[in-house]
């Protein structure tokens, strides 16, 4: 029993070690974390100012564009040594560099920033948006209809993103205020809009539930959509005022409109500056 004891008492006492030396370890983490998604830089830096211009988007078509246009800008230029832009994964990313305040300048959704308190807390302030849109389900040959006899045993493509409001929020709670659940019809996930229409086209899934696109019209039809819910809140561009830098606000806007009416999207093509100021370049 002594013997026991002993051991029981060195067991404790190494794994009361090992929590408080991980608990002092991650109270001095970096103020920046880890990065997980794809992190780009200007060419060559800007200057030998330490300052750097940190970015995060989740569109990565629009992101050497946009970074191309950071690292020419006369003002970004002046008041940056470099930008670095990070292109996230998925919302553990998101969560990493806006519930931290990494960015400087984000392409978010509003409910993201809203839910993180990142407005509050780090000053996000928009500079930019994009239009709001319409959820829906979207079947291949047949008009989807919202009730639990219709879905039942379906096979239904949506997004693994916790945040999305189309692809994750919005057919989850119709499906829940169905009666429906993992027991009575099949949820498959995938990593985006484009990968949700692959799996719609290649028959992997019986419908999804995305937004309807300008593209959608050359493959799919638009008889064969049913609404979930209107006025989803679009993508925000936020940018960090902590202090009145309204040199790098303008400039900003400016980099966005520039950026963005060359996207191969159309929904990103239209976006409307808030509170727009002169352009600097």
């Amino acid at each position: 029993m002594l013997t026991y004891g002993k051991t029981l008492i060195v067991t404790i006492a190494i794994a009361l070690c090992f929590l408080l030396g991980f608990f002092q370890k991650y109270s001095v983490l970096p103020a920046v974390p880890p990065q997980i998604g794809q992190y780009l830089t200007c060419a060559s830096p800007l200057s030998t100012n330490r300052d750097v211009l940190n970015v995060y988007l989740t569109e990565t078509a629009m992101a050497n564009t946009l970074l191309s246009a950071l690292c020419a800008n006369r003002i970004v230029n002046k008041q940056f040594g470099d930008v670095h832009l990070i292109i996230g994964q998925n919302d553990y990313d998101t969560f990493r560099y806006i519930n931290h305040g990494v960015s400087d300048l984000a392409l978010v959704k509003s409910n993201v920033v809203k839910a993180f308190g990142a407005n509050v807390i780090y000053g996000y302030e928009e500079i930019a948006a994009h239009d709001n849109y319409s959820a829906y389900f979207i079947a291949l040959r047949e008009k989807p209809e919202l009730s639990k006899e219709y879905l039942l045993g379906k096979r239904i493509g949506i997004l693994d993103y916790p945040s999305s409001r189309s692809g994750h929020i919005v057919p989850k709670t119709i499906l829940q205020s169905l009666g429906l659940n993992e027991g009575n019809m099949s949820l498959q996930f995938y990593s985006s809009h484009k990968e949700l229409r692959r799996a719609l086209m290649a028959g992997e899934v019986d419908l999804i539930s995305s937004y309807w696109g300008q593209s959608d019209e050359q493959t799919l039809s638009k008889n064969y959509i049913t609404a979930l819910e209107e006025n989803v809140s679009g993508m925000r561009w936020y940018l960090k005022m902590q202090t009145r830098n309204t040199d790098l606000r303008c400039a900003l806007q400016n980099v966005v409109k520039t950026v963005t009416e060359k996207s191969a999207k159309t929904y990103y093509q239209r976006v409307n500056l808030l509170d727009e100021c002169a352009p600097h370049d």
